[in-house]
């Protein structure tokens, strides 16, 4: 059993994280279903009595609207399909704090009993037990994701039909919800590539029969694949809803990465001739045909590495790695003995490459760090993900080395306290 199953919010399964929002075995769903069809699961087969409310309640939106000090853009309001601005919602933070755009308790409340939809966001970020939670899934995904809770209101509709050009898992928590849910009008679409482009289309298709049409339940399912229509509409009552975003890297990211590789090719930074009408197309179809020759020719000597640095770095800072308490850390970094144990922060990407001048470099999403070369199989042990004693670290010649390697990557965030 992997780390990612034992630890988290899970009412008290130790099931993996995708178990809460799918029942079907994960390699069937990433054969059948992964970014290809929609997926209704009930609660009977998934979260139990109970439902989602471990990971977020009404009592908890509660508390996140009036007592943990929100600002913009970690809510937003719809009302009639209709984002209002921040200042119907925000204003200052009160003496001590010089903050203006400050959730306001009671202006929510208002905008809410009139019909209005409250959308918290990122509450990935802020809210503990979607914090471990989304950290799990991500794991398991492997890919970035972000957490959105929905509260609509008794018998309101949050947005009109539209697509989200990101997958979505919707787990219901509270009250129920209707969805009306259409095959795309652009399949898999990209970020730039937004329903509003295609409202028209995007309208005239939701008029036609729905590919599903299903009110969730606290503890029900639902999983969309980004380009899937859908409207969703509260019931006889409130409803509040978790939607975990994820944000996968396409083929067309390749393709971006690749064009930027080219640029180190001569033939494709080659001036067009002299006085080409662009217009023309009679003109432009010879230098069409030498264009894709050239870059054919250059795509079949892409270097992979090169296309996995540029991934990298493109890939890397979409997620963070699991919190890290400031002073917590740095205490035990004081107090640091051989005795210890240690282990890597979960979820960060690193890569340890020769530095050159007898060292070695380890490169991290937020920067690099050098060490010497001789701790360099210190260092690939000590962050095998594992639990490590500091005294057992390999390839250093006595205690106190290891104890000042570890209390840099402690300090540098790299490291945290082993949980025992």
């Amino acid at each position: 059993m992997t780390s990612a199953e034992l630890h988290g919010p899970d009412g008290g399964s130790h099931r993996p994280a995708l178990g809460r929002a799918v029942a079907v075995d994960p390699a069937k769903f990433a054969e059948a279903y992964w970014g290809k069809q929609a997926l209704l699961t009930r609660a009977d087969e998934l979260a139990g009595p109970d439902g989602f409310r471990d990971l977020l309640s009404p009592e908890a939106v509660d508390e996140l609207l009036s007592e943990r000090g929100l600002r913009t853009p970690f809510l937003r309001v719809a009302d009639k399909g209709r984002v209002l601005p921040a200042s119907a919602f925000t204003g200052g933070g009160g003496a001590g704090a010089e903050i203006a755009d400050q959730v306001i308790d009671d202006k929510v409340m208002k905008l809410y009993a009139d019909g209005a939809t409250l959308v918290l966001q990122g509450l990935h970020r802020i809210w503990p037990p979607l914090i471990e939670y989304s950290r799990r899934l991500a794991d398991e995904l492997r890919q970035p994701l972000q957490v959105n809770a929905y509260l609509t209101p008794a018998g309101n509709k949050g947005f009109a039909t539209h697509y989200d050009t990101h997958d979505v898992f919707v787990l219901q928590v509270d009250g129920t919800k209707r969805w009306r849910i259409h095959e795309p009008v652009l399949p898999e679409p990209l970020e730039r590539q937004a329903w509003g482009g295609r409202a028209d289309e995007v309208g005239a298709t939701a008029e036609g029969p729905a590919a599903l049409d299903v009110v969730l339940s606290p503890g029900d399912a639902l999983y969309l694949p980004r380009g899937w229509l859908h409207s969703a509409e509260a019931q006889g009552e409130r409803s509040l809803h978790l939607t975990f975003g994820v944000r996968a890297l396409t083929r067309y990211a390749v393709v971006e990465e690749l064009l930027a590789l080219a640029a180190t090719d001569q033939r494709l930074r080659a001036t067009l001739p002299y006085a080409l009408d662009v217009a023309d197309p009679d003109q432009i179809a010879p230098e069409l045909t030498e264009t894709v020759a050239a870059l054919r020719d250059w795509l079949l000597t892409a270097d992979p590495a090169e296309l996995a640095e540029r991934l990298r770095a493109r890939a890397w800072p979409s997620q963070r790695p699991e919190p890290v308490k400031p002073l917590a850390q740095l205490a035990f970094a004081d107090a640091l003995t051989p005795a210890d144990t240690v282990t890597l922060r979960h979820g960060l990407h690193w890569r340890i490459t020769p530095g050159g001048d007898d060292s070695v470099v380890l490169r991290m999403p937020a920067g690099t760090l050098r060490f010497p070369a001789y701790c360099e199989n210190a260092l690939r042990s000590v962050l095998d993900g594992n639990a490590w004693r500091v005294g057992d670290l390999p390839g250093l010649d006595d205690d106190p080395d290891r104890l000042v390697l570890t209390r840099r990557l402690l300090r540098e965030a790299v490291l945290v306290p082993a949980l025992s």
